[in-house]
């Protein structure tokens, strides 16, 4: 049996995002964008994607799609769908293509035309900045990087269990560049301008004690301090009644250090390093 080889090359140049995974599957952009034909041709073009750089064997590819129940002539449907998406995106006129190799099938691409990857490198840039103090140019960078985000990713192709945890893998990385951003504006003494965004963060993920410390710390910085405290209240009932566990240290530290107007609690306001 064959084996197809997904490869990634990143020419130097403008980068240009043509392969969108974050938010509904999408080729191209505005009126270039390309439909790719059918559900099972989508979702294995969107599977190609997501394997960029690593083997992806038929054996797996028919798993991803058709899950326990594939058809008796998958593999052949496979390569139908195979020659179908080389017709396809002939004319996007971008870096990838299907080569055929004398073991099965070279997917290539610039990493820089697929979303996912170009949200990667900046979170990657932020996380850095924010580590050396440059926070200014950090919340540029994550912002930047948030900015992508069109809605769940690849939206509409959630049936195959190999993209619903590439899904959950990259909704994880959307929460960690917010707190990020989020820890580079409250160094940026912004708390005032984040208090509305971190409400919406803990209504989206209220588990996530982190939004909520860093909402109690905005909160008390904006001289809101009882505010800030039945933030604490709230996460301690709602952690209660669907976990049945309390608060974790951190935020029952925090709640104390409020309780007693601790003035640490300023700490690590400053101005941006260059």
């Amino acid at each position: 049996m064959s084996t197809l080889v997904t490869t990634v090359a990143r020419p130097a140049g403008v980068r240009q995002v043509r392969y969108g995974v974050l938010g509904r599957f999408r080729v191209g952009t505005g009126p270039d964008e390309i439909d790719p034909g059918p559900h099972k041709m989508r979702l294995l073009l969107a599977l190609l994607l997501i394997r960029a750089g690593q083997v992806a064997t038929p054996e797996q590819l028919i798993d991803d799609i058709w899950g326990a129940d594939p058809p008796r002539r998958a593999v052949a449907a496979l390569q139908v769908y195979i020659s179908r998406l080389r017709k396809v995106l002939r004319p996007a006129d971008g870096d990838l293509s299907i080569a055929t190799q004398k073991n099965g099938y070279l997917v290539t691409l610039d990493m820089g035309e697929v979303d996912h990857h170009v949200f990667q490198s900046l979170l990657a840039q932020g996380r850095t900045l924010a580590r050396e103090g440059r926070h200014a140019a950090a919340v540029t960078v994550l912002e930047e990087a948030l900015a992508l985000w069109r809605g769940t990713p690849l939206d509409g192709l959630h049936d195959s269990a190999r993209v619903r945890a590439f899904a959950t893998w990259l909704q994880e990385l959307r929460l960690e560049c917010h707190e990020l951003l989020i820890g580079s504006g409250l160094a940026l003494g912004r708390h005032r301008d984040l208090v509305g965004r971190l409400y919406g963060l803990t209504a989206e993920q209220p588990l996530r004690e982190a939004f909520r410390h860093q909402l109690m710390i905005a909160l008390y910085r904006s001289d809101r301090r009882a505010d800030a405290l039945l933030v604490f209240q709230d996460a301690r009932a709602v952690l209660r009644e669907q976990v049945g566990v309390e608060p974790g240290r951190a935020l029952a530290d925090l709640h104390f250090a409020i309780l007693n107007g601790d003035e640490q609690l300023y700490r690590g306001l400053r101005g941006e390093r260059r």
